[in-house]
């Protein structure tokens, strides 16, 4: 038992680590980090407008985790593309809420740079939105106009 769970341990490694090089990999750790430096900017502000980051953060690190480890196709019961389509839309939107609140507010410079770098993150949960929309990405094909018992 111990010989198949190292010789599955390099295959599993390398799925895992294969996620890391998708869009959807970078983006989602780009979210991670983002979400993360805005909790700091935020902490040392005020602790009025970190919960969002918080809770992005941590359903973005679930995602990738899910992603990563291919946990997604095992788990049938939940729709992946919009369950990541309505996480993302709804990020942006309440990023967005939150940074022109923060900017209009004004404060002092960590709790400006959190503002601005809440409009980044806007611009990039967006574009995840964009990018992860499941309408966008099913593919449609051509009906066969031609008998197929070949009869004409």
């Amino acid at each position: 038992m111990a010989d198949s769970e190292r010789f599955s341990a390099p295959g599993c490694w390398a799925a895992c680590t294969n996620f890391w090089r998708t869009r959807k990999g970078i983006l989602l750790f780009a979210e991670i980090v983002l979400c993360l430096v805005i909790l700091i900017c935020f902490s040392t502000s005020t602790s009025a407008y970190s919960f969002l980051s918080v809770i992005e953060m941590i359903f973005a690190a679930v995602l990738f985790i899910f992603y990563m480890c291919d946990l997604h196709t095992k788990i049938p019961f939940i729709n992946w593309p919009w369950t990541d389509f309505l996480r993302s839309l709804i990020a942006a939107i309440l990023y967005l809420i939150t940074s022109i609140v923060v900017l209009v507010e004004g404060g002092n410079s960590s709790k400006i740079v959190a503002g601005v770098l809440g409009l980044i993150a806007t611009f990039l949960f967006g574009y995840d939105a964009y990018f992860t929309f499941p309408l966008r990405q099913q593919r449609h094909t051509a009906a066969p106009t031609d008998p197929t018992d070949g009869s004409v």
